[in-house]
This record gives C-alpha cells, sequence and structure tokens, in this order.
C-alpha cells in the first residue's frame, strides 16, 4: 500500500451504552496511532429494546446470533425503552460528547432516537421527519454550541424526505447510503443538493461469525479491499470496534498505518468534493446488502455495480 490509499473512520454511536463504555476506548486506541474520525451520535433516548421488532424480519435472527448481541450490548441495553424509559444520551453524556470534538475529531448527528428513525422512516410524513431531525439538530446545538455540518443516518434509511430535509439544514454533506463513491443523491428523478460520501467497507458485524470470514483472517480481508485512488469509508461502530471487537480493531488500525495508509475525516473530504465538478448524481434507491438484514439506502449509478456485498457488491431490493 502507498500514501494514496486514503481511508475515512466513521463512528456509528447509537446506545447509551456505546457512548459511556465505546468512545472513550476508540479515542484512547485514535490517540495512540494518530488517527482522526468521524463521530456521529444517537442523541436523544436510547430506545434499543424496542428493536427486537425486527426479529420478524429475514435474516435478523441469524445477524443476532452471529454478532453476539447480548454481550455486545448488555441485557440493560436491551431493555431499554421497553421494561424502563431508555437514557437520554444527549443530556447525560454532553460533556464526553464535546470532548470527541476537543480531541481533534468530527462530530455531527447520527440521529435523535436511533429505533425510530431506522424502523420508522419510510412511514413518516415530510413533517414529521423534519420534527424528528430537528429535535437531533437542537440537541446538537445545545450540546457543541453550533449547528450540525453532517449527519449520517441510523440504519443507513435515506429516502426523499429526510433528503429534503438535509437541504433545508444546509448541511455541508451527508454519509446516509452505500456505495462506491461520493455522489449527489437522486430520488424521483429529483436531484438533492447534500453531497453523500457513502460507505464503501462492509461493516464489521456483517462479517463476524460467518464461516466464509474466519474472524482470524479479518484484518487481512479488510487490507485486502482497500483501494488506491479512491475514498474508502468503513463504519466502525462504538458498540463493537469500541468495546467487544477492540482488539481486532486496533489490530487492523495498526497494520494500516504501518502499510501507509492515510486516514481523513469525512469533512476533510467533503470540502474538496464539494468544489469539484467531477462529482455525478446517482440514484440513491432501496436496495440490501450481504450479511444485513432488511434494505438500506444504496447507490445505483447508470454505469455501476448498484450495490455491494462481503466483496464489495450488492444488489437492488
Amino acid at each position: 500500500m502507498t500514501t494514496d490509499t486514503l481511508l475515512a473512520i466513521k463512528v456509528d454511536v447509537d446506545t447509551e451504552r456505546g457512548t459511556r463504555l465505546g468512545v472513550p476506548q476508540l479515542l484512547e486506541l485514535f490517540a495512540e496511532l494518530g488517527i482522526r474520525a468521524t463521530f456521529l451520535f444517537a442523541l436523544g433516548p436510547d430506545n434499543t429494546g424496542r428493536a427486537l421488532r425486527r426479529v420478524f424480519r429475514p435474516g435478523f435472527f441469524g445477524k443476532v446470533v452471529r454478532t453476539s448481541v447480548l454481550s455486545t450490548y448488555g441485557i440493560r441495553t436491551l431493555l431499554n425503552g421497553v421494561l424502563w424509559p431508555g437514557p437520554h444520551i444527549g443530556r447525560r453524556h454532553e460533556a464526553l460528547l464535546r470532548s470527541v470534538c476537543d480531541a481533534g475529531h468530527e462530530v455531527g448527528i447520527h440521529c435523535y432516537d436511533h429505533v425510530r428513525w431506522q424502523d420508522n422512516l419510510a412511514r413518516m410524513s415530510l413533517p414529521e421527519v423534519r420534527e424528528e431531525f430537528g429535535r437531533a439538530q437542537r440537541e446538537f446545538q445545545r450540546i457543541f454550541g453550533v449547528p450540525a455540518a453532517t449527519a449520517g443516518a441510523a440504519g443507513w434509511q435515506a429516502d426523499a424526505n429526510s433528503l429534503e430535509v438535509y437541504d433545508e439544514a444546509g448541511l455541508d454533506y451527508a454519509s446516509d447510503a452505500r456505495g462506491s463513491a461520493a455522489f449527489y443523491p437522486r430520488v424521483a428523478g429529483r436531484v438533492f443538493r447534500t453531497l453523500q460520501i457513502p460507505t464503501t467497507l462492509p461493516t464489521l458485524d456483517e462479517l463476524l461469525g460467518r464461516p466464509e470470514f474466519p474472524e482470524a483472517e479479518l484484518v487481512d480481508h479488510y487490507l485486502s479491499q482497500l483501494q488506491i485512488g479512491q475514498i474508502n469509508v468503513l463504519t466502525a461502530h462504538a458498540e463493537i470496534e469500541g468495546m467487544s471487537k477492540r482488539a481486532l480493531c486496533a489490530d487492523f488500525l495498526r497494520r494500516a498505518v504501518h502499510s501507509g495508509v492515510r486516514f481523513v475525516r469525512l469533512d476533510e473530504i467533503a470540502q474538496v468534493l464539494r468544489a469539484s465538478a467531477a462529482v455525478q448524481s446517482c440514484d440513491l434507491v432501496q436496495g440490501t446488502v450481504d450479511g444485513r438484514s432488511g434494505t438500506l439506502a444504496v447507490q445505483q449509478c447508470d454505469a455501476a455495480v448498484d450495490s455491494f456485498s462481503a466483496t464489495g457488491h450488492a444488489s437492488q431490493a
């Protein structure tokens, strides 16, 4: 590998436990290696327990088994919003969230209520989406003192309504989709103004526990997937890479640094791309990703493969 290999780490922080325990461990690891990343936070109540209704979604139960959900999230988190009210992440951990920004990392919005956005966006009206995202905006402004400049949707759930709300918010860019290159999203013929920088690599939870991807070989697999001369974007999760699989994450990052991979923040990429006339518009469609249950936002370009799997390909739903 050479210094032409660029990698952006986007950390999705989904839960109160991931915020409290996973984020500090990732901050320590990133500081050790001199890596700056992009952290996207769930800012409202942690209602993770309500996600258990996804058990009827094809592939969900298999993922629960493969990724050891109970040990990853803990019984308390899996009951949040079910047996007791979900803890409010932003109010409980505002000092910790500010410390991420103070450490030189980019911060942005993941969501207000992760389960509500991931499970209900497709059924929300535009006013409902506007209000839900507005809650996250107001909490972000309260914590950081400035408006959010970026967002990356919970569960990669995005549609015309959420894209319109992003345009109204004047975000610098967003990272909602899975795909291969930055693009301006198009839905039903309408092109939206907010640049999308998609996740290009499979996530760790999409590979864990699968016989074709032995855990002992995952670091080599990830290193082999990095594309020279292109923008590689890896979404990590505070609850996984920051906790249960921190050692594996650390091994990958250390080997990547040793191999000459250059780490960049997503906003640094966006600044260059927004000034470029070369970024194309592509359809944002509902597609599937190998190893993940349900449908999510996938980039579909006229002359490109439209989604990806664990080896870099996906399919439209």
